[in-house]
C-alpha cells in the first residue's frame, strides 16, 4: 500500500488553508528574524530613509511611492514596521499569483506554483531589503491578475484596477515600463484582446494610468538632468551576462523541487500521488508562458543592447537589477509556468524527500542567517554589514551634538553608508529625525545645502584609518571642521574583526561659533 504524506493530503483537500500558512510563515520568518538579530538594517534602507524623510515628487534613485511608504512605516513602528512592510508586500503578490492561478489552472495547482516559488531566493534572503524593487512586487502581481481578468474572463471592470495598479508600478520603480509595453504587444496579439480593445474600458484604464503618474511625470520634466546621471552610473553596475546569470541562479532552489517531485531516475512500479486539474485553454496557457519569460529576456536584451550601442548605453542601467531583490518582480510567475508546462496530472514522486527539501528552502535561510551572525566572525573575519551595532552609533553622535551645543541633531553628513544610518536611528528632535545631506553628491539631497549645515550645524562622520585623514569632499565643503579623536565600537559578536572605527567632526552653529 502506497502511504501519502500529510502535506499531500492537506494540498489535496485544504489547498487554500496551505497556501496561507505558507505565505503567512515565510512573511513571519523574515519579520522576526532581521527584528530580533539585525544590529543595523540591510541594504539600502537606511538611504531609502534618508530620502523618504524628505517626502519629494522624486529623487535621484527615481519615484518616490516606495520612499513615502518606508518613512510612514519606519515612523510608526520603527525597523519592525519596516520588515512587516515589506513581507506584506511580499504576501500580497503571492496572493495576487494565486487568485490569477485559481482563474489558470484550479486551486490545487495554484497553490503548487505558490509552493515552488519557496524555492526562488528572491523572495526570502533579500526580502528585509525594502525598496523600490520589494513595493513593485504586489503592483506588478496585482496587474497582471486584474489583466488577465479583464482580458480572459471578460470582466471589463478590471481594466480600471489595471489603470491603477500600473500607475502605482510606475510611481514606484522605472521597471513598470517593461510590464506595460509588454501588456501593450500581448493585447492585440490575442482573439480576445482584440476584441477588447473594442471597448472604450482599456483607453480610460490608460488616462487612469497618465493621470496617477502626472505628478511625479511633472517632477522628471524638470529634473529629468539628475534621473538620468544616475541611470548612467547605474550601467556599469551590472552586465547582460551577470544578469542572465542572477536569473539563473535565483531559481536554483525551484529546479531542485522540480527535480525532485520528477522522481528521475525512477524505478519500475514506483508510485507517485496524482494531482490533477481541468485542461488549461491556450490563451491561458499563452497568457502565462509570455508574462513569465518575457520580462527577463526582454531587460536582458536592453542591457545588452546598450553594451553593443554607445549611444543607447542609459539601458545598461537595468544591469544594476541583478541583485536578489531587484529581480523578484520579473519572475513572479515563475512558480505558475512551471506547474502549467508539468501538464494537467502532476505525480510527485519521493513526496517524503520533496516535502523535506521544501521545509528546508523555508526555514534554512532565515537560521543560516542568524547563525553568519556568530559563526563568521570567528571563522572569515568577514565584517557583515546588518552587524553594525548602529543604535549605539547614533546615539553616540547625537548625545554628543546635544552636549556641546544645546540642540537636538538636526544634519548628518559625510560617508555614503554612515551618514543615512547614524541619521535613521538617531533620536527625534521636535522636527523628526536629522536630514542627511549628501556630501559626495551634493545635487542628490536638494532639501539642504552647505550653507544650511555650516549655519545650523551638525555632525560629519567617515571610515577611520590610522591617520584619521578628512576625506576631501568634507574639507572642501567644511573648510572649518576640527576632526575629534575617533570612536571605536565593537559588535555584539566581534570575533576576530577589528573594532568599528569612526573619524568625526562636530559642526557648531553659526551662532555659537
Amino acid at each position: 500500500m502506497h502511504h501519502v504524506s500529510l502535506i499531500i493530503e492537506f494540498l489535496r483537500g485544504r489547498p487554500k488553508v496551505v497556501f496561507w500558512f505558507v505565505a503567512l510563515t515565510q512573511g513571519v520568518l523574515w519579520t522576526v528574524i532581521p527584528a530580533l538579530f539585525y544590529a543595523a538594517p540591510p541594504g539600502d534602507v537606511p538611504m531609502v530613509l534618508a530620502v523618504g524623510r524628505e517626502f519629494l515628487l522624486g529623487s535621484y534613485l527615481g519615484p518616490p511611492l516606495a520612499f513615502w511608504f518606508a518613512e510612514f512605516a519606519f515612523r510608526a513602528a520603527g525597523l519592525f514596521g519596516l520588515y512587516a512592510l515589506s513581507q506584506a508586500c511580499i504576501v500580497v503578490a503571492l496572493w495576487a499569483i494565486f487568485r490569477l492561478g485559481q482563474s489558470v489552472v484550479g486551486t490545487r495547482h495554484a497553490v503548487l506554483g505558490i509552493l515552488l516559488m519557496v524555492g526562488i531566493a528572491a523572495f526570502t534572503v533579500p526580502s528585509p531589503d525594502f525598496g523600490p524593487a520589494v513595493l513593485a512586487m504586489p503592483f506588478w502581481a496585482l496587474a497582471l491578475m486584474h489583466y488577465w481578468r479583464a482580458i480572459g474572463e471578460d470582466k471589463r471592470g478590471n481594466w480600471f484596477l489595471l489603470g491603477v495598479d500600473l500607475g502605482l508600478l510606475l510611481l514606484t520603480h522605472y521597471v513598470g515600463v517593461v510590464l506595460i509595453a509588454l501588456l501593450i504587444v500581448f493585447t492585440p496579439l490575442t482573439a480576445r484582446g482584440r476584441r477588447a480593445l473594442v471597448h472604450p474600458e482599456p483607453w480610460l484604464a490608460l488616462v487612469l494610468t497618465a493621470i496617477v503618474i502626472a505628478p511625479h511625470a511633472a517632477w522628471l520634466f524638470q529634473s529629468h538632468a539628475l534621473v538620468f546621471e544616475t541611470l548612467g552610473e547605474a550601467a556599469a553596475q551590472g552586465s547582460a551576462f551577470w544578469l542572465a546569470g542572477a536569473l539563473v541562479a535565483v531559481h536554483l532552489g525551484l529546479l531542485l523541487l522540480a527535480y525532485l517531485a520528477s522522481g528521475f531516475p525512477r524505478r519500475r512500479g514506483e508510485r507517485a500521488p496524482e494531482i490533477d486539474r481541468s485542461p488549461v485553454e491556450p490563451a491561458a496557457r499563452a497568457f502565462v508562458f509570455f508574462f513569465a519569460l518575457a520580462p527577463a529576456i526582454v531587460v536582458v536584451a536592453l542591457v545588452a543592447l546598450g553594451e553593443r550601442l554607445p549611444q543607447l548605453s542609459v539601458l545598461t542601467s537595468f544591469g544594476s537589477l541583478a541583485t536578489l531583490a531587484a529581480l523578484a518582480p520579473l519572475i513572479l510567475l515563475s512558480g505558475l509556468a512551471v506547474v502549467l508546462a508539468a501538464g494537467n496530472r502532476v505525480l510527485i514522486y519521493r513526496e517524503a524527500l520533496v516535502s523535506s527539501s521544501w521545509l528546508a528552502l523555508l526555514v534554512a535561510p532565515p537560521v543560516i542567517v542568524v547563525l553568519s551572525l556568530v559563526v563568521v566572525p570567528w571563522t572569515f573575519a568577514k565584517d557583515n554589514r546588518i552587524a553594525q551595532p548602529a543604535v549605539a552609533e547614533a546615539q553616540f553622535f547625537a548625545d554628543s551634538f546635544q552636549r556641546r551645543t544645546g540642540r537636538p541633531l538636526q544634519y548628518v553628513s559625510g560617508d555614503a553608508r554612515l551618514a543615512p544610518l547614524i541619521a535613521m536611528l538617531a533620536p527625534s528632535g521636535p522636527q523628526g529625525r536629522p536630514h542627511v545631506f549628501f556630501a559626495w553628491a551634493p545635487q542628490r539631497s536638494p532639501w539642504v545645502t552647505v550653507d544650511d549645515v555650516a549655519t545650523q550645524g551638525g555632525v560629519l562622520v567617515w571610515p577611520a584609518d590610522d591617520s584619521n585623514a578628512v576625506p576631501a569632499d568634507l574639507r572642501t565643503q567644511f573648510p572649518a571642521l576640527v576632526p575629534e579623536l575617533p570612536r571605536s565600537f565593537s559588535r555584539a559578536v566581534q570575533g576576530r574583526l577589528p573594532l568599528i572605527r569612526i573619524g568625526w567632526s562636530v559642526l557648531r552653529p553659526q551662532a555659537q561659533q
